[in-house]
């Protein structure tokens, strides 16, 4: 199945998520939370390990692995500075102190290799030219230990027609979906080294997300 073209750019994507930072936890509650809540239980989170997570967005999944990993560290980085301060602000009420969070590019991690044990990304590589889906893979490769995990949840192509909506809107107007289409991620993983590829599927208000996980 053909996967459409990434229509914004890196310069887009900052200036649209950065106009719709004050209402995107409202499109995420409504189309995104259930194949959020799943990519958590996927990733087995043992209390004391070191986390990163890729395009942590408004930090509605950071906030949960703060409560997962207290013992651990929990490290969140984004492109764009008023979605990141959204996580900021979310992190603060947590209590805890064991995160840091910043500005970062997951093209070019600022990070040694073979750091973290778990990498998590959601609803970040439908926004990228399928032709760089390896680039970024060989990097989220490189800073996982041996053994380490992979959790990546994504805007997928929907199989029935209801959800074949969303792909309109996208059609129509890229930005009305923050710039997100349908990918299959699974294959580009495979050819960057990842194994144990397991895929699921939800659907929430008829937007189709992949689940995936794996393992190096």
């Amino acid at each position: 199945m053909s996967i459409a073209t990434a229509k914004l750019n890196k310069a887009e994507v900052i200036k649209v998520y950065s106009q719709t930072a004050p209402v995107y936890d409202i499109w995420g509650t409504l189309t995104e939370t259930k194949a959020r809540r799943r990519a958590l239980e996927l990733m087995k989170i043992r209390d004391g390990e070191s986390i990163l997570e890729v395009a942590v967005g408004t930090g509605l999944t950071f906030q949960e692995l703060l409560k997962a990993n207290p013992h651990g560290h929990n490290t969140g980085i984004d492109l764009t500075p008023a979605i990141l301060e959204k996580a900021r602000r979310r992190a603060v009420k947590s209590g805890l102190n064991n995160y840091s969070l910043s500005l970062g590019d997951a093209y070019d991690l600022q990070y040694p290799d073979q750091q973290f044990d778990l990498l998590v990304n959601n609803y970040m590589f439908d926004l990228l030219p399928e032709e760089d889906f390896m680039t970024v893979l060989k990097e989220f490769n490189r800073v996982l230990k041996p053994s380490g995990r992979l959790v990546v949840t994504n805007m997928t192509t929907g199989m029935h027609f209801y959800q074949r909506f969303w792909e309109a809107v996208y059609h129509l107007n890229p930005k009305w979906l923050g710039g997100c289409r349908g990918v299959l991620l699974s294959a580009a993983l495979q050819t960057t080294g990842f194994d144990h590829i397991h895929r699921e599927t939800v659907s929430q208000l008829g937007f189709p997300s992949e689940i995936i996980s794996a393992t190096l």
